[in-house]
């Protein structure tokens, strides 16, 4: 990919034409060229129309590239998935033994660590404090697991938070979880320097712009990261960040001072299913515990109605049986004070929403609730061999994260990676949420594709018909990919090969078995804000 006319890529000329490529768009599904004038999509299709109808534009030769909307993850926590990637990362830790080694490498009095996973491990055990004690040698050791609710910590870490030792969720010699563990990792966030965490987030936003992925949202609140730490990546420049904090509002004064799009995000109504703190119905079919549920029905009735009544958007994570009809009771509840009308209209969201019945699903579509999936948590977890089935048995495990369920009800999809729990990498999410683990479950390409790219921004709140498609009048967000061989769904569900019918009305995607596609550039707003050729 080339830039011709002598005009640098990341230059913002009058008019930009985009000729050589294969561009995604719903309008015009063979183009191959794009015209973008003041960060705005003017114009799609053939080369040599392109080129007749704007003579003075500034030329880039895409060399056959693949062009499409950028991508939104619709959840994330920036702060510890750019520590993952800058600190000690322990997602390809084997065993008990690899974990303490790993420790015993790390340097400085603080080590951040993240991704150990104790069900795929010989000794299907993590280690004990004083296992853990004697390889930081001092150290304030703070290991979040796969799914960062719970920790494994050190005793010099413990010292900072001493209310953790009477706080639900302790364990003197294991890990930490509940409250427990929200006042270690407070202190572990308090002890990393200022100048480390934010380059900690510009680090991920980086790496995130890398995947084809123009805009994050960062799912902050008082037990994730922080007002300094939110206040930070909403002044960033990186890319588009939309900030959801998960702080309750009943009324009165907001409990962040802040512009964020909403009060949800990570507000938990129950925790994780690996850390056994996802609220159950029944118990887990490994363990004598049916989770914790942090909200009630009221509660959760409350925050949507200050929150409806407010013009704010609310929600809440929320992963078990229990915990899913704690909300739809909590919904049915607060459209009864406001109306359904009024409730639809905030477009509320519930993050993860694992375990979830057809007629719950029903439920949450009419009352125009998102659903914020992250189809890798199949991948990592699901099937009958899965963590999932581990925790909860074969048949409740095989159940979990019903993505054609949830579309099927009218819920509005929105993929995202909840980094650092999974990794950003927009199409093995797409891949995953069609290859679903559980037949019946998984989406069509074109759907998993569109909520990764405009359901993610109708996530948000921006419904205007273009935002997160390349169409005249959107918003010059895409991304450049060298994709290999694209293919489109026939009528007949047959697959049929882009150079076969050029001409098909539906766009192309790349190829699902074919090789990953590699990102070229991604653009925002008509500003480039990755180039692959950049020096």
């Amino acid at each position: 990919m080339t830039t011709v006319n002598g005009v640098p890529a990341s230059a913002s000329p009058a008019t930009r034409l985009l000729v050589g490529g294969r561009v995604h768009s719903p309008t015009a599904p063979d183009a191959t060229a794009m015209a973008i004038s003041d960060g705005t999509v003017v114009w799609l299709g053939r080369d040599s129309v392109g080129r007749a109808l704007h003579p003075d534009a500034e030329v880039v030769e895409l060399d056959g590239a693949f062009v499409a909307p950028a991508f939104v993850d619709a959840h994330v926590h920036a702060t510890s998935a750019g520590l993952l990637l800058t600190g000690l990362d322990l997602t390809g830790c084997r065993s008990l033994a690899e974990l303490l080694d790993a420790v015993r490498a790390a340097e400085g009095p603080v080590v951040w660590g993240h991704g150990w996973d104790e069900t795929r491990w010989p000794e299907n055990r993590p280690p004990t404090r004083a296992e853990l004690d004697a390889a930081a040698r001092g150290a304030r050791v703070y290991l979040s697991r796969i799914d960062v609710h719970s920790a494994l910590v050190s005793s010099a870490l413990v010292e900072l938070a001493p209310a953790a030792r009477d706080a639900d969720g302790w364990s003197p010699d294991g890990p930490l979880s509940r409250a427990a563990h929200h006042h270690v990792r407070g202190a572990a966030k308090e002890a990393i320097p200022v100048g480390r965490r934010r380059a900690a987030q510009q680090a991920f936003l980086s790496h995130a712009a890398s995947r084809g992925i123009a805009s994050v949202h960062e799912c902050a609140g008082p037990d994730i990261s922080g007002v300094d730490d939110l206040a930070d990546l909403l002044a960033t420049d990186v890319l588009d960040v939309v900030g959801y904090w998960g702080g309750l509002y009943w009324g009165g004064l907001e409990p962040v001072d802040l512009p964020v799009r909403g009060l949800a995000g990570d507000l938990f109504v129950d925790g994780a299913l690996g850390s056994r703190t996802a609220a159950l119905c029944s118990p887990y079919a490994d363990a004598d515990t049916s989770g914790v549920l942090y909200l009630d029905a009221d509660a959760i009735a409350r925050h949507l109605v200050a929150c409806t009544e407010a013009g704010l958007q609310g929600g809440f994570h929320v992963i078990g049986d229990a915990a899913v009809a704690a909300v739809v009771e909590g919904f049915e509840k607060a459209a009864a004070v406001v109306g359904v009308p009024a409730l639809a209209a905030r477009r509320h969201r519930l993050e993860h929403l694992e375990m979830v019945t057809a007629e719950q699903a029903v439920k949450l579509g009419s009352w125009g609730v998102v659903a914020s999936v992250q189809p890798l948590f199949d991948r990592e977890w699901g099937g009958p061999d899965g963590m999932y089935a581990q925790r909860l048995g074969v048949e409740r495990g095989t159940a979990l994260n019903p993505f054609s369920r949830l579309a099927a009800a009218g819920m509005i999809l929105a993929l995202g990676s909840d980094a650092p729990v999974t990794a950003v990498d927009p199409w093995a999410a797409i891949k995953a949420a069609v290859r679903h683990r559980t037949d019946g479950s998984g989406l069509s390409a074109r759907a998993a594709f569109t909520a990764h790219t405009r359901g993610g921004w109708r996530a948000a709140g921006v419904d205007d018909g273009v935002t997160g498609t390349l169409q005249p009048g959107a918003p010059a967000t895409y991304a450049v990919w060298d994709a290999g061989d694209l293919e489109v769904a026939a009528p007949d569900s047959r697959v049929q090969r882009w150079s076969t019918d050029p001409r098909s009305r539906v766009p192309a995607l790349p190829a699902l078995d074919g090789p990953a596609p590699t990102c070229l550039r991604t653009v925002l707003r008509g500003r480039t804000i990755f180039d692959r050729e950049a020096p």
